[in-house]
């Protein structure tokens, strides 16, 4: 997986990125979290039980490769070395940096920690990628909770920057600072959660959102595919760009958000949703939502639909950073970071 032009890793102090990450976990996220740190010249070590570990994580840096070399990123820095290793002590290393992607049960994540604290250097940052475990209950058992953070990306990590960054009653708040500059530096926009919360911020917006959908298709109102296509034809294409508060001051015109509000607010004490309830996944009900995702997909592999989310993201990505606005100013931070590295190289 080491491209054998890469020299000059950009990794260590002075370029604000850690000298070495660990990921323990190579599912969709810990993949992607090796892409990220190694398009930003940064050498990463994985350790994952699964006997397609290496295969998983060479997909996934293949398609972040093409992503970036689409963003104009690729040659920018050189490719940090990505090497599998057989157990976690291995995988440790020197890395001050190592981040947890396994399931999401709680014991299971409990007992990396008490592995990886066993061996991690004395500095090392611990960050968890759990979508809603709340730190403080992961940093429970550990002997020294101070080092962990959630550090919690979106999918796919090497292209969205968003990574919220919550603290547990334990972690120390140079962990958290120490995170938030690695993260920056790699090119994220790390959003600090204030408090501690189930789900977070991001997760607990899409949780609303999902179970409405589920009672849509439930109750026979819309299709899979009429629901998605209600979205990303629809609000999904200013959400994108402007997020849900900016998206309604524009939609309460020369009134703004005032106007919106006082408008429309009196709408909420209507019961359109049934964000408090969840309809009962029977068989029946995961069939039919299976068959009709299913058919929506077209025959398409999740591999053809990845690349083509990929495509859709890069360009959007660059028509944002074109318009200096939203996602796209992420992008922009990073390129000017790449370029002001080549600078100090040459």
């Amino acid at each position: 997986m080491t491209d054998p032009s890469s020299i000059g890793h950009a990794g260590g102090a002075d370029s604000g990125l850690p000298a070495r990450v660990c990921v323990v976990g190579a599912g969709v996220i810990g993949a992607a979290w090796a892409a990220r740190w190694a398009l930003c010249g940064v050498d990463v070590a994985v350790h994952d039980l699964s006997p397609t570990t290496a295969q998983r994580v060479e997909a996934t840096l293949h398609a972040a490769k093409v992503a970036w070399e689409r963003l104009g990123l690729r040659e920018m820095a050189a490719l940090g070395e990505v090497t599998c290793a057989g157990g976690v002590r291995d995988a440790l290393g020197d890395a001050i940096l190592v981040h947890e992607c396994v399931p999401e049960r709680l014991e299971v994540k409990q007992s990396v920690y008490a592995e990886v604290e066993t061996a991690a250097a004395p500095d090392a940052v611990i960050a968890s990628s759990t979508s809603g475990i709340r730190p403080s209950e992961l940093q429970a058992d550990m002997r020294h909770p101070e080092r962990l953070v959630v550090a919690h990306p979106f999918n796919p990590v090497y292209l969205l920057p968003l990574v919220e960054v919550v603290a547990g009653s334990d972690t120390s708040e140079h962990a958290v600072q120490r995170a938030m500059g690695w993260l920056t530096a790699a090119g994220m926009s790390p959003l600090r959660v204030r408090s501690e919360i189930d789900g977070f911020v991001a997760d607990r917006l899409m949780e609303a959102l999902w179970r409405e959908a589920l009672w849509l298709v439930h109750d026979g109102v819309a299709t899979v595919a009429e629901i998605d296509d209600a979205m990303r034809l629809g609000f999904g294409l200013r959400w994108a760009q402007m997020g849900v508060f900016g998206t309604y001051a524009t939609a309460g015109g020369e009134g703004g958000f005032r106007h919106f509000i006082e408008h429309f607010g009196p709408t909420l004490n209507q019961p359109w949703t049934k964000l408090t309830d969840v309809p009962e996944l029977t068989p029946e009900f995961i069939a039919t939502l299976i068959a009709q995702s299913d058919e929506q997909s077209r025959d398409q592999s999740i591999e053809e639909l990845c690349a083509a989310r990929d495509r859709n993201l890069v360009d959007l990505l660059l028509a944002l950073e074109a318009n200096d606005w939203g996602a796209g100013r992420s992008l922009a931070v990073l390129r000017e970071r790449f370029a002001g590295r080549q600078s100090d190289q040459s």
